[in-house]
């Protein structure tokens, strides 16, 4: 699985009660979660955002749980007709899960989440809700 960065924000900063079964299933192994360099480096910067009014040592450590809870791939291999998210910032996660042949790319973000139906054929996109209802229908059959 993939997580877009304000999924991970919902798991590890707000404790975001949608989400929290997800996180559960990243502690508990029951999923795994994959990184790479450009997306571990999208959230180090966010959590900084003075917005989250974070101080070094908590983004620190919400950094280095998420690296715990997580899974990286240095490189990621392009992949040929991936369909282009209007947001560039976004498609590093369409690529990295097209990549690693995911099952999901869980995100908030309206313009990934357009991709569903262009992505099905390699990966699911879903919202935080809906990747915790496909989690316990995969895992729990």
């Amino acid at each position: 699985m993939v997580i877009d960065t304000n999924v991970v924000l919902d798991l590890l900063h707000f404790d975001d009660a949608v989400a929290r079964p997800l996180r559960l299933a990243l502690e508990a192994g029951r999923v795994r979660c994959v990184v790479s360099p450009t997306t571990l480096d999208e959230l180090q910067r966010v959590l900084a955002y003075a917005d989250f009014g974070l101080d070094a040592a908590r983004q620190a450590v919400l950094f280095a749980r998420y690296r715990a809870l997580s899974e990286t791939v240095q490189t990621v291999d392009e992949c040929a007709g991936l369909p282009l998210c209007c947001d560039p910032d976004d498609q590093k996660f369409i690529e990295l899960a097209a990549a690693v042949r995911a099952q999901g790319l869980v995100s908030k973000d309206r313009a990934v989440l357009k991709l569903c139906r262009r992505c099905a054929p390699l990966f699911r996109v879903m919202g935080p809700a809906e990747a915790v209802r496909w989690l316990n229908g995969t895992l729990n059959p």
